[in-house]
């Protein structure tokens, strides 16, 4: 992940948040933590989102679709493409 700045998340006013672009809203981790929480019935999905609590930690991208996919129940194909490809290239930074 290219950071080019930190700012401050927009919530809490205390983690900084590290941003690519200006068009990011800046949220902490510590703030979509009960927004992440959820129960996930298709076990295909619950699989794809059985990652590490650090690689959410460290990328907004993650958290972002998991949030969407408890608001609305669906994550389109490409998505579910961004996010493996997204997880792999965590694992590979260890």
């Amino acid at each position: 992940m290219k950071v080019l700045y930190k700012q401050r998340c927009v919530r809490c006013r205390k983690n900084m948040v590290k941003m690519i672009s200006r068009k990011q809203f800046p949220l902490c981790y510590d703030c979509q933590k009960d927004e992440l929480k959820g129960r996930i019935k298709d076990p295909k999905i619950r699989k794809l989102f059985d990652v590490p609590e650090e690689f959410y930690r460290e990328s907004p991208f993650l958290r972002s679709v998991k949030i969407y996919y408890l608001k609305f129940g669906r994550v389109s194909e490409k998505q579910v493409e961004y996010f493996k490809k997204t997880v792999e290239e965590l694992k590979k930074k260890d």
